[in-house]
């Protein structure tokens, strides 16, 4: 631990924080993936403020009380004090490092912030296999190349797991009896991934990534350089842009039929999209809801006929044309949706949950402009992955796939991990 960061307890709190100038505490846990994804941003931060700003650590578990009377629930949890007075915003969860920069710039002042921003120093770091994503499809590849001895450093915005580890249950993986929770099958590859050596930068900001030299800027000050790439950043759901729907996404509003549909036994279920995945998946989730209400802002479906004749001979799907939500709220167990129709009257429309079909896009702004692109959209790659930029591979749901599932990107993560690994002996 860097010699500017103090280990306390509460019996300590009043005496080192609520009587030092500006004071910065970590409260954090064992067993903890976001307390281990900070723990290297606190003490690389700590060497640059920690003259001016007393740093501290207390372990959450045993210090419950005082943990408690400053309104902390989780880990990490990072408040700022000034006078021994709590101010600036609670950061907790998977903490960037410019979060938590911008708290103490804030905290020291502008002109002291840019004088100690400019003795942060750069460095480089390099690596056999640099994977961009830690979704279900990275960190297999990442797996595979660790355990054939290459050096593999793992980077993501967030935390490891992608779409996996936000989803409530994963019922259908392999080897479990009974369903797991996504953030536990997550924590499970990232600990499989440690222990072959992988390395990590998670809930980290890639500020450059090119391609053609196979290099990486990590949070403004590191460069990654590796000898492969693997591309695993997936995709995210198209916005709608609809109050509610970013805070309920995963409680009670869903983007994978296929997932969740299984919790929908019974209960009224809407649908919100007009092209073939609405459609079709709207006929799974029927297999299980007691209706399914399909919401559509046009007149009529961009699907395929066939789809929609289908869907329209269901007796439990019916559809709302050139209706459009203007808000997504829970109540109880239950969603409320506010629905726009064509007369422009809002109507609440009360649901067991909500499924989103707008389109999903992959996330490849920083590398658009090298790849080729398949005509659906997705990255173009052949068998083993590989794409157009030699030593540079994509998988999972950046790829065309058949159906979007946790054990699809496993195998993409697999093949590209394999073959990585495999050209890296070959050199």
């Amino acid at each position: 631990m860097s010699e500017h960061i103090l280990e306390i307890d509460a019996s300590q709190f009043d005496h080192l924080v609520g009587k030092a100038p500006l004071a910065v505490v970590d409260f954090y846990s064992d067993e903890c993936p976001p307390c281990e994804a900070l723990a290297p941003k606190y003490e690389a931060l700590a060497s640059v403020y920690g003259e001016d700003v007393k740093f501290v650590k207390i372990f959450r578990q045993k210090n419950r009380e005082l943990a408690e009377s400053l309104g902390v629930k989780g880990s990490p949890s990072v408040l700022f004090f000034r006078d021994g007075q709590r101010v600036g915003e609670t950061l907790s969860g998977g903490i960037r490092r410019s979060s938590l920069q911008n708290q103490l710039d804030t905290l020291v002042g502008p002109e002291k912030a840019q004088a100690l921003r400019a003795m942060e120093t750069s460095r480089e770091t390099r690596c056999d296999v640099l994977v961009v994503g830690a979704g279900p499809a990275g960190l297999t590849a990442a797996l595979y190349a660790a355990q054939a001895k290459a050096s593999v450093i793992v980077v993501d915005g967030a935390l490891a797991g992608g779409a996996m580890g936000s989803t409530h249950q994963i019922a259908n993986y392999p080897g479990f009896a009974k369903p797991v929770p996504g953030w536990q099958l997550a924590e499970n590859f990232r600990e499989q991934a440690s222990q072959a050596g992988v390395q990590w930068r998670l809930a980290s900001e890639i500020t450059r990534l090119d391609l053609g030299d196979r290099s990486a800027v990590i949070d403004g000050l590191e460069t990654i350089r590796a000898k492969k790439i693997v591309l695993a950043m997936g995709t995210s759901p198209r916005a709608l842009g609809v109050p509610g729907e970013k805070e309920l996404l995963g409680k009670g509003i869903s983007t994978c039929a296929t997932c969740d549909a299984k919790y929908m036994v019974d209960k009224d279920v809407v649908v919100i999209g007009g092209g073939d995945a609405a459609l079709e998946e709207s006929q799974l989730i029927a297999q299980f809801a007691r209706k399914v209400t399909i919401v559509h802002r046009r007149d009529e479906f961009r699907a395929k006929p066939q789809l929609v004749e289908a869907a329209a001979a269901n007796p439990k799907i019916e559809f709302l044309m050139e209706t459009r939500p203007t808000l997504f709220r829970k109540n109880g167990d239950e969603m409320e949706v506010e629905l726009l129709s064509p007369s422009g009257e809002v109507q609440t429309h009360r649901a067991g949950g909500v499924f989103l079909f707008v389109g999903m896009l992959p996330n490849v702004d920083l590398a658009r402009d090298h790849l080729e692109f398949a005509p659906d959209g997705t990255v173009q790659v052949d068998e083993w992955r590989r794409t157009n930029v030699p030593h540079v591979f994509a998988v999972g749901d950046l790829v065309s796939k058949p159906v979007r599932q946790v054990t699809m990107a496993v195998a993409d993560g697999t093949v590209a991990g394999i073959m990585a690994a495999r050209e890296l002996s070959e050199n």
